[in-house]
């Protein structure tokens, strides 16, 4: 995704002039911060990054969002505990200064000695730095129910560190903050990270430009609410604990929660999003209904859906994206569950997976998705194609659809003719490969 041509939000109120995306940004890219990937020794091979530090210059407002999975892992329960309002379900928010992410261990189903090791995490994070325990967020990815030795966090968060402080120019904090986003890498084939940046011209803060950067890891274990993912999100624009909160909230339910891999929802999703106001030092924070906070949500819901959309596209074993969009359904919840249903198909991934426009899978999907529509309704197409109008097959050339099959992603759209409500799920075809490289996740 190199710009806006081929931006990502799917909301039309969205203020795309706007906004400019850079697929070069990571949580650097905000003024107030440092990330950096390094490796601590989490993996047996020395050449793979496995540690990542995002640090603030200062404490700031964080806002994060968890896994609702009952199994979740002891860093989930931690950052809980740091932030007000970490319930399950709930948007948590309050004050942080960093955040630590493993990669190669879940730290999952670990039970106290579990929830001891991510304790003396973020202990050692706050220790190095300088601030209360309550300021360090953590978080872990690997595999589940293997207890964390907490011994490679000294030697690679002092490394971290020392090399922070030797970082001289934007380019090498910019490269920096994307070896963050290779550091949480799992079954991931590459690493996820952009930046977005606006104006505040035209919105109450003259001659000031805003940042918002990220990055997010997931390939698999990937289902909506959240999607299996750790993301950090980091921000200069000067925006209230409670208020990112919110802000959160609606771009995770626009991108993380609409993508699926495999159905599987994981024990240690996480996504972190932190504001430093450091763009602003001295203006007052953007409140919600102005048109600076609206700036603020249209660029952190591009952010999300950029990187969701990368999440999507990098699912293990996956030659293709999918778009499932369903639109005329008679509610909300309808577009939701017949989108869904599609998206999580194997059928449906299969035949995407082998070039075959079996629109008939996709019908079949919709009539148990538990959206209230009329068959003879439905209209359905692929790639462009109409394969399907009221309840009917149309005729389509089959050669053509091959051809468009070549296409890295691809599109099925379907109109239920039942109400005015739409809904757009991310995934990928399923290969293979999805097997391979599940079945030998821990050999």
């Amino acid at each position: 995704m190199a710009g806006l041509d081929n931006h990502p939000c799917e909301d039309a109120a969205c203020s795309r002039t706007s906004l400019s995306y850079d697929e070069q940004g990571s949580p650097a890219s905000a003024l107030g911060f440092s990330a950096i990937g390094v490796h601590a020794g989490f993996r047996s091979d020395p050449d793979r990054l496995d540690l990542a530090l995002v640090v603030a210059d200062e404490p700031v407002a964080a806002a994060a969002t968890f896994t609702t999975n009952v199994f979740c892992a002891a860093p989930i329960c931690i950052s809980r505990e740091h932030l007000s309002g970490g319930a399950p379900g709930q948007t948590a928010y309050g004050c942080a200064r960093a955040v630590v992410i493993n990669s190669g261990i879940a730290n999952a189903a670990t039970g106290d000695q579990g929830l001891s090791s991510a304790r003396r995490s973020a202990m050692m994070v706050a220790d190095a730095i300088g601030c209360p325990v309550q300021e360090v967020l953590v978080a872990s990815t690997g595999v589940i129910g293997k207890q964390l030795d907490t011994a490679p966090f000294a030697p690679g968060i002092s490394a971290a560190l020392e090399a922070l402080a030797r970082s001289e120019t934007p380019q090498e904090r910019e490269a920096q903050g994307r070896s963050a986003a290779q550091a949480i890498m799992t079954t991931d084939t590459v690493p996820k990270h952009a930046a977005v940046r606006f104006s505040g011209d035209d919105i109450g803060y003259p001659g000031v430009t805003f940042t918002i950067g990220g990055m997010a890891k997931g390939a698999g274990m990937i289902m909506p609410n959240m999607a299996t993912m750790i993301a950090v999100v980091t921000t200069d624009a000067p925006v209230r604990d409670q208020h990112l909160a919110s802000a959160l909230r609606q771009a995770v339910d626009k991108s993380f929660n609409r993508v699926t891999v495999d159905s599987d929802t994981s024990t240690n999703d996480s996504c972190f999003l932190l504001a430093s106001g450091a763009a602003a030092p001295d203006a007052q924070a953007m409140e919600p209904g102005t048109p600076a906070f609206m700036r603020f949500q249209d660029a952190l819901d591009l952010l999300c859906v950029s990187l969701a959309r990368a999440m999507a596209k990098d699912g293990e074993g996956a030659t293709r994206l999918i778009d499932v969009i369903v639109r005329g359904a008679a509610s909300a919840h309808d577009a939701d569950l017949a989108a869904r249903t599609v998206a999580n198909s194997p059928l449906v991934k299969t035949a995407v997976a082998g070039r075959d426009a079996n629109w008939g899978r996709i019908a079949a999907a919709l009539g148990r998705s538990g959206a209230t529509f009329d068959q003879e309704a439905v209209d359905i197409s692929i790639m462009g194609i109409e394969v399907c109008r009221s309840g009917m097959a149309v005729d389509f050339s089959e050669e053509e659809a091959l051809e468009r099959f070549e296409d890295e992603e691809i599109e099925i759209v379907i109109d239920l003719n039942a109400g005015s409500f739409e809904a757009t799920i991310w995934t990928c075809d399923l290969t293979h490969d999805y097997i391979s490289i599940n079945a030998d996740y821990r050999s």
